[in-house]
């Protein structure tokens, strides 16, 4: 079968530049499943994304669909012909439908079927239709309208490219005609370009000073940064956001250095970074100690013989955006950060729980309790949570959402504050996400905590837990922040104690009766994500949320020992063991601290294993005592012969009560000890 490439170029006025990338990975799909859909055999398939084009390249595309067979169900043939052998209505109208004589229906098999042979169309008779539905299905929230068109879209369009080989595709899409001409640089090219094939498409682009390739201006843009920051001694900061964004700016990339004022190093370089990076779309450099160098990188769209004036256009846009972060933080330091207190008694919290100020009373009083119960100061945690939230009632954190935390750092230091306070104040907001650091200080990783409880807490107090994929108050992302960090700091804390302190210190705000519990098994919820992102099998976090440990750490010490048993190769037949037990006992009501006794024991199977049980229950004793539970889940792993002999040879339901009694307490006393690390039973498949 012969093939041709094939090449798609819309032309826009300047697309969305954070959704470019999403909109040209969407088009390239589409147009793949189109072809898929259709039959056509194809090769490689290139997307292409600049501001003003979205195209698509498909190698060695065929040039006709393959011939295939239609086979067309109809009514059964008991219910097509009546008992003289003559067609009914349902035989006539399949027939009908389908355009044939009911001669030329298959009959033998138990439906009626019509079967066709379909005739593979030209490629070029199809392209226009699959390229209009992709661009149809692409993910555009709002599409807009321009001039007396209906026609809607992303952006107003401009030109269409539709190459089949050297032929054109004659359509017209979204208003466009097709055609093989494109369009330059608005500057350097302003002129037609002329397109002779698909394969050509990115180097007449090249020559039109258009990089189409997205992936290649991005690399393009970073290497160029970095040589940059380098020859002025620094290290450039490139968020991957970022980059994506300056790469869907620019068809033509050209990386200028340019500098602002030193004075103005003098204000927190997180604001100064924030607004040249989220506002300017700047690169910020950083010297090797990661402080702020008074230089940034612009990209420029155009390739000027005179680039310092476009140097000294940036330098000028920048310096009132950087005079205002500097006025800001001259007027917040006018005041101590702790007067700020008395503007968040107006501040809403949450309607039904009050304002912030009350909620920094609370986060205050558990931040301290906790300080105190992971080793930490108690003042100290009581002053952070006094001024966990004063910043945000500064100007800096009006005009800069992103810098609560930080501003509240950097002004009580300024205040003369302790340096873990001042660092808790930032640090309280960690994890930030997924993989975040977590707080270094015991004040900050106390103030965290207490901070994300009383939250967790107060929503699930007045009845608005999560529900499905909302979660308005990421309590979600709270609560696994709040494990991950008793749990990687070591911190010997019991949630549910702290749960019930917590929805204490609300009074009676709470309408949920149930509150505590409610929260703690939340939490108890959260480590089955937590574990199974480290590989750990769902089976194994079962086995050990059973059995409800209260103590974060004392979780992540049981699941990590369960997990080494299951590899094991004992694990599979204890755990079967310990599912048979766990059936046995459920069905038979056991004496409350029933015990074995010795005379009762007469098969040797079932002396051997209370001989083993008793002397494990000494042995062991310390190493739970010491929450050391790989090792002694590897001693009773040394159970299985016992086990897999008692239930071979033992019978547990004996006639005579006593010692049927007996045989279950030995059983009962049997799974208590795995029970003493988590319900084993549940690794069984």
């Amino acid at each position: 079968m012969s093939h041709k490439d094939f090449l798609v170029e819309l032309g826009t006025e300047e697309l969305p530049p954070k959704a470019l990338k999403t909109l040209s990975d969407s088009f390239r799909d589409g147009i793949v499943k189109g072809l898929a859909t259709a039959g056509l055999a194809h090769g490689k398939v290139e997307a292409f994304a600049a501001p003003r084009r979205l195209a698509v390249l498909v190698h060695r595309l065929a040039e006709q669909q393959p011939d295939r067979t239609v086979s067309v169900d109809g009514p059964p043939v008991k219910a097509a012909f009546d008992a003289e052998g003559q067609p009914t209505q349902a035989a006539l109208g399949f027939a009908r439908k389908n355009g044939v004589d009911i001669s030329e229906l298959d009959k033998s098999g138990e439906k009626l079927r019509h079967v066709r042979e379909v005739k593979g169309e030209p490629a070029s008779a199809l392209l226009a239709g699959i390229v209009s539905q992709s661009l149809q299905d692409l993910p555009i929230p709002r599409r807009m309208r321009w001039g007396a068109s209906r026609v809607e879209f992303v952006r107003p369009t401009q030109w269409l490219v539709m190459l089949f080989g050297k032929d054109v595709i004659d359509c017209e899409i979204l208003a466009q005609k097709a055609g093989r001409t494109s369009r330059g640089h608005r500057f350097h090219h302003p002129e037609p370009v002329h397109i002779p094939n698909p394969v050509s498409y990115v180097e007449t682009m090249r020559a039109a000073h258009v990089i189409a390739d997205f992936a290649e201006r991005r690399e393009a843009i970073g290497k160029k940064v970095r040589l940059l920051a380098e020859m002025e001694h620094g290290t450039a900061l490139i968020p991957e956001a970022l980059l994506d964004e300056v790469a869907a700016l620019v068809e033509w990339p050209i990386p200028l250095v340019c500098s602002f004022e030193e004075r103005f190093l003098s204000v927190p370089q997180e604001a100064l970074i924030s607004t040249m990076q989220d506002n300017q779309k700047y690169f910020c450099l950083v010297d090797h100690n990661a402080k702020l160098l008074p230089r940034f990188i612009t990209v420029a769209n155009i390739d000027s013989p005179h680039p310092e004036y476009i140097v000294a256009g940036n330098e000028k846009v920048v310096r009132p955006r950087l005079t205002d972060a500097e006025f800001f933080f001259n007027q917040d330091k006018k005041s101590r950060l702790e007067t700020r207190n008395e503007r968040l008694k107006t501040v809403v919290f949450q309607a039904q729980l009050g304002t912030v100020y009350e909620k920094v009373a609370r986060v205050s009083a558990l931040a301290g309790i906790i300080a105190a119960a992971s080793g930490g100061d108690r003042d100290l945690g009581e002053r952070a949570g006094i001024l966990s939230k004063c910043d945000l009632a500064t100007e800096m954190v009006g005009e800069f959402p992103e810098l609560q935390g930080i501003a509240g750092y950097y002004y009580a230091t300024h205040d003369g504050e302790h340096e873990e306070v001042a660092r808790a104040l930032n640090e309280q907001y960690q994890p930030r996400f997924a993989g975040d650091a977590l707080p270094a200080t015991k004040t900050g990783a106390a103030l965290a905590i207490a901070d994300k409880l009383d939250t967790l807490v107060g929503i699930f107090g007045i009845n608005q837990p999560p529900t499905g994929s909302k979660d308005p108050f990421a309590l979600r992302r709270s609560a696994i922040g709040l494990l991950r960090i008793i749990i990687e700091k070591e911190l010997a804390l019991d949630v549910q104690a702290l749960v019930a302190g917590s929805a204490r210190m609300y009074g009676d705000k709470l309408e949920n009766p149930n509150t505590a519990s409610d929260v703690f098994d939340f939490l108890l919820g959260r480590y089955r994500a937590m574990y199974e992102e480290q590989g750990i099998s769902a089976e194994v976090i079962l086995a050990v949320q059973a059995l409800k440990p209260t103590q974060p750490l004392d979780f992540d010490r049981r699941v990590k020992a369960v997990a080494h048993f299951a590899a094991l190769p004992e694990a599979e037949a204890l755990a079967a063991g310990n599912k048979r037990v766990s059936n046995i006992l459920a069905k038979e009501r056991l004496l409350a601290h029933a015990v074995v006794s010795v005379a009762l024991l007469t098969e040797p199977a079932e002396k051997a294993l209370a001989e083993a049980v008793l002397r494990l229950e000494a042995e062991l004793a310390p190493l739970f005592e010491a929450r050391d539970y790989t090792p002694a889940l590897e001693r009773l792993a040394a159970l299985r012969p016992q086990v897999d002999a008692f239930f071979d040879e033992v019978m547990v339901m004996a006639d005579d009560i006593a010692v049927k009694a007996n045989r279950l307490a030995l059983l009962a006393q049997l799974r208590a000890l795995f029970l003493q690390v988590a319900d084993i039973s549940l690794l069984q498949a």
